[in-house]
């Protein structure tokens, strides 16, 4: 496979990706790897733009599927996000990565308001910009609010960091048989209901021509090798 050209890049976490082998919360060891990941890659050049879910303290969804007001459920699931942005600072900038979080939620004691200019002035001066609360309103997923950024930042690519090692045309954890893909467009993501994020995000790419990365993060040096144009990965992009 080629290597990607990419100048800048978003890459989006999946907040269970932070809770490591525990059942919930925050791995600070498992989050500390990840942070060296993230240098590895800032270091070759890369401009990088983070957003990290909330599932690992607070999903709105389920919230609501329990009884709870989705918007409420989901302002809640945006504070968690800011939790995860926080951690994640702290890791980088303990191994001296320069880091900043913007959330979409003003909370002017512990990060900055996201705003466009000024995270691009902090990716020209090398520092890691974290993409906190989503598009900072409720019924939208931090998926839409990686995509929005993605689009808003002018990446090259959108890097989906899971617990998989790319889009499958079934669920790999429930039939063996399932087929991975290398590549695939957006119109099959969307018509086959892939699940590769939700359909507002692979359509707000798709619209703006930013391809989606999809690989496991959990494997150690694989964003160095995606990043490469190697290892395993499924590249969602326009048909040819």
């Amino acid at each position: 496979m080629s290597n990607p050209s990419y100048k800048r890049v978003l890459l989006k976490l999946s907040g269970e990706v932070l809770m490591g082998e525990q059942q919930f919360g925050i791995d600070s060891e498992f989050v500390a790897e990840l942070a060296k990941e993230v240098k590895a890659a800032k270091e070759t050049g890369l401009e990088i733009c983070l957003v990290i879910g909330g599932g690992n303290i607070f999903r709105g969804m389920a919230g609501a599927a329990k009884g709870m007001d989705r918007a409420q459920a989901d302002y809640m699931g945006m504070l968690a996000t800011v939790m995860n942005a926080l951690a994640m600072q702290n890791a980088l900038e303990q191994l001296g990565v320069e880091t900043r979080v913007q959330s979409a939620v003003q909370m002017d004691q512990v990060c900055e308001p996201v705003i466009r200019r000024r995270a691009e002035r902090h990716l020209e001066k090398g520092r890691v910009v974290i993409f906190a609360a989503g598009v900072g309103a409720p019924y939208f997923t931090t998926d839409s609010g990686a995509a929005l950024r993605a689009a808003e930042m002018g990446c090259d690519a959108l890097l989906k960091g899971t617990s998989v090692d790319g889009v499958y045309d079934s669920d790999p954890k429930t039939n063996p048989e399932a087929k991975r893909y290398q590549t695939v467009d957006y119109d099959t993501v969307l018509a086959d209901n892939l699940k590769v994020m939700d359909a507002s995000a692979v359509a707000l790419c798709r619209d703006n021509s930013i391809p989606i990365v999809v690989f496991s993060i959990r494997e150690k040096g694989n964003l160095a090798q995606v990043l490469a144009g190697e290892g395993t990965q499924t590249i969602v992009q326009k048909g040819a």
